[in-house]
């Protein structure tokens, strides 16, 4: 069910386009006899008429709408389009402007006012200006022309603004090439809330959506018809409704790939464990990056547990179920830790096996304990004997635990061997 923060959130979205335009004309003539002053229109953009925000290693750029007779729209990040009746006044308005522009050319010419042909005029600080004169003349938009952040244009942006208030981290994704830019020209309507409401009508969490975008943005740019096939197909693999909403959540790029992709991803998984469907299930349930990422490591992966550390395929197995972050685990990471459980402390492949979370700890806290255990003279990691010691156990616990159910020691001890290390 769609929380209330969201779904007013979304409301208010699809209800109220706010409009951040403004525009500003600016007059010139030039001295031709018996010719009628050009208009001219200025603005603070770039060759391409977009403006352009330098980030980290990043440029945003928002687009601008300009009109051609006397009026330039200047419209800051993101800004909705004029409301529909000002849109239907516009090329009245514009008419109307230009005919006054070239009136008041016409008598700056017949007064003799001189002006240069290439620079604008711009009236003087001092100088009162008419009615008639400020009817015409507006401020520009207070948006700066660079910024090294987003932050300078949530209050402008309602995109932006919508996606703070979900808990989005722009901070991380102004640091990401062309993020950016995306980002400034996605409309909340139309881009935003159908995404959203797509997610929660999936079952993902009011705070796991802030999660998914902060890492994954790119899903508001994906097509809905897609997304809502890579869904019914996870679905259709046997996948329960909430485990697909806690899979997506998790590994937020997941709905990013074709169906396509996904299933190639599950069929490699079960071809090269030798597992049935549903065990290859309950691995990518547990760990569903398993299907967004490269294949080439976790192939490494496997061949340096068969051929480098002579575990069994069934031993391979049991390894992965237990814990699939061993798929993705780095080879030399790998290798140190069964070498020094292996070879130093002569711990036996079935034991190993028994306890494949070892390879989650850090190398340099299984020495520190076991050479501690081994100066207690309590080092024993073979199960058929008296005062056995798991590997789970060793490396699992908190030091001030190990220290008193494993070493039979207080933690001062343990702290001032280290020291000696």
């Amino acid at each position: 069910m769609a929380s209330s923060c969201v779904q007013q959130l979304c409301r208010r979205s699809t209800s109220h386009l706010r409009s951040k335009t403004s525009c500003v004309t600016l007059l010139y003539s030039t001295h031709v006899q018996n010719h009628v002053a050009g208009v001219r229109t200025a603005d603070k953009t770039n060759a391409g008429g977009d403006l352009i925000i330098h980030g980290n290693n990043s440029i945003f750029h928002a687009s601008q709408t300009r009109q051609q007779v006397g009026v330039c729209y200047y419209s800051g990040y993101n800004a909705s389009p004029l409301l529909p009746t000002e849109h239907r006044d516009t090329k009245e308005l514009m008419s109307t402007d230009a005919l006054s522009q070239i009136k008041d050319a016409q008598h700056l010419t017949e007064t003799n006012a001189r002006l240069d042909t290439d620079e604008a005029v711009y009236p003087s600080a001092s100088e009162e200006i008419t009615d008639k004169d400020a009817s015409h003349t507006m401020v520009l938009s207070t948006l700066p022309s660079e910024s090294s952040s987003l932050r300078d244009y949530v209050d402008e942006s309602e995109t932006l603004s919508k996606l703070v208030q979900l808990g989005v981290k722009l901070w991380k994704l102004e640091q990401r090439p062309n993020v950016g830019t995306m980002l400034l020209k996605l409309d909340f309507q139309t881009d935003v809330v159908p995404r959203l409401l797509f997610l929660k009508e999936m079952g993902v969490e009011d705070s796991g959506l802030a999660y998914i975008l902060s890492d994954n943005p790119f899903i508001l740019k994906e097509d809905l018809e897609n997304l809502h096939a890579r869904v019914n197909y996870l679905k259709s693999q046997k996948f329960s409704p909430e485990t697909v909403a806690s899979m997506v959540t998790r590994a937020p790029y997941l709905l990013n790939f074709s169906v396509k992709r996904l299933d190639n991803r599950l069929a490699f998984y079960q071809q090269q464990l030798g597992l049935n469907s549903s065990k290859t299930r309950g691995i990518v349930a547990r760990l569903p990056r398993l299907l967004c990422g490269s294949l080439e490591p976790v192939k490494e992966t496997l061949r340096v547990c068969k051929i480098e550390l002579g575990f069994k395929e069934n031993e391979i197995q049991h390894m992965v179920m237990l814990v699939p972050k061993l798929l993705t685990s780095n080879k030399r990471k790998l290798t140190q830790i069964f070498d020094y459980l292996h070879n130093t402390m002569k711990v036996q492949h079935h034991l190993i096996v028994k306890f494949p979370q070892v390879f989650n700890s850090r190398l340099l806290r299984i020495k520190e304990r076991h050479l501690f255990l081994d100066y207690l003279g309590t080092a024993q990691y073979d199960s058929d004997q008296p005062n056995y010691i798991s590997l789970d156990r060793l490396a699992s616990l908190p030091d001030e635990a190990f220290c008193t159910e494993v070493a039979s020691a207080t933690l001062e001890d343990f702290i001032m061997f280290q020291k000696t290390m």
